[in-house]
């Protein structure tokens, strides 16, 4: 049971401060990486210069998969070209975007033991997870039938 603090404030247990922590730490480390990476002018690829492969269904089907570009759009929206980061994967930039409040929001929020702001209710927070996936699926509709390849 949360005890409550002397402003009447929930206090955050260490376990659930411990969690905010390192989802923080992970997010931080991955807009870090992206602000690092310069973004492929192509609009994707930019993962590749991590050594990874290039992306197989593209290989495959000669056709871009819904993720293709996500790397691309959250380095170029490190660097602030935010309409760039749009064009490379809109489902990315959203959720780039997503990272970048809630990576400060989890890691103020799990060291001082009570939550920064109000705590998001479930239909925020449920609700994210089908919008980024719906612009994603739209994103990658919209660049197969008008766009092409």
């Amino acid at each position: 049971m949360n005890r409550l603090l002397k402003n009447g404030e929930p206090e955050i247990d260490w376990r659930r401060r411990t969690l905010l922590v390192a989802i923080a730490t992970g997010l931080l480390s991955l807009l870090l990486v992206a602000a690092w990476l310069p973004p492929d002018p192509r609009g994707f690829g930019t993962h590749q210069r991590l050594g990874l492969p290039p992306c197989s269904f593209r290989q495959l089907t000669g056709w871009r998969c819904p993720s293709c570009g996500m790397t691309t759009a959250w380095s170029c929206l490190m660097r602030g070209r935010i309409a760039a980061s749009f064009q490379a994967n809109a489902g990315g930039a959203l959720l780039g975007l997503v990272c970048l409040v809630v990576a400060p929001w989890a890691l103020i929020s799990g060291l001082r033991g009570r939550w920064l702001g109000r705590l998001p209710g479930p239909v925020v927070t449920l609700g994210l997870v089908p919008v980024l996936l719906v612009v994603t699926l739209a994103d990658w509709l919209v660049r197969c039938l008008i766009v092409g390849r």
